[in-house]
């Protein structure tokens, strides 16, 4: 019972560590998978180096997509597109 309690607090951090960084970090790239893979045309999206555009091709084999914005068409990988700046331009419909 005694070995129990020397490691009872290096046990509570690592669970303060799993539900304060490590879950939300798992939450974060899940939706990230979900933003990337529900992308279609016509989209206005933000890369993350703050490069705005709107999707005119996706290509799910590679896994790319091409922009096209105010200095012509670029192809991205899916990945660099900023799903938080890209919501702020797309706001979700109110639900009623």
């Amino acid at each position: 019972m005694e070995g129990l309690g020397q490691f009872f607090p290096l046990i509570l951090i690592f669970v303060v560590a799993y539900f304060f960084m490590i879950r939300p970090q798992m939450k974060r790239q899940k939706d990230e998978k979900k933003f990337a893979q529900a992308l279609k045309k016509g989209d206005k999206i933000i890369t993350k180096s703050g490069l705005h555009g709107k999707v005119v091709d996706l290509n799910d084999k590679d896994g790319s997509c091409v922009i096209e914005t105010m200095a012509g068409r670029l192809k991205f990988d899916k990945s660099a597109i900023s799903m938080e700046m890209s919501r702020k331009l797309n706001p979700a419909p109110i639900k009623k």
